[in-house]
């Protein structure tokens, strides 16, 4: 029930009654602001954060050390230009493919000359040119 000085639709619900419950103009309460007797009351020590680390430190993923690519894939250290090139012009020693790690194709493009050459020529095109070449761990090539 409202207290008969106030006009209805005015004032706070629930205050009680006395000087500081009473209307003032515009319908305010006159006095301090009252703090509620139940309801939300602050934890002591304040807001505690649930990240332990400093505003603006950026912990990487030890899995991909050039953070992901826009699907999701971790990032090599590795370039896909530079094993292109290396393929292109010393793949016939297999050098590309030892430069991304992966050793067992690169002793045998050693072994075979690059396949004569043409293994060595088609594999440094195809480093160059595509997004879904990786690295001895399994991480896209950067660009």
């Amino acid at each position: 029930p409202q207290q008969p000085s106030q006009p209805p639709g005015y004032g706070y619900p629930n205050q009680p009654p006395g000087p500081t419950g009473q209307a003032g103009p515009y319908g305010y309460p006159q006095g301090g602001p009252q703090q509620p007797s139940g309801g939300y009351q602050q934890p002591p020590g304040g807001y505690q954060s649930p990240y332990q680390q400093a505003p603006g430190y950026y912990a990487a993923d030890p899995n991909a050390p050039y953070g992901y690519d826009p699907y999701g894939r971790p990032v090599s250290d590795k370039s896909k230009i530079v094993a292109g090139v290396l393929q292109l012009f010393l793949g016939s020693f297999g050098i590309g493919r030892f430069y991304v790690g992966n050793v067992g194709m690169g002793i045998a493009q050693l072994l075979t000359c690059g396949g004569l050459g043409f293994w060595a020529l088609i594999d440094g095109i195809m480093f160059l040119v595509s997004n879904d070449r990786t690295d001895a761990q399994g991480r896209i090539l950067r660009g």
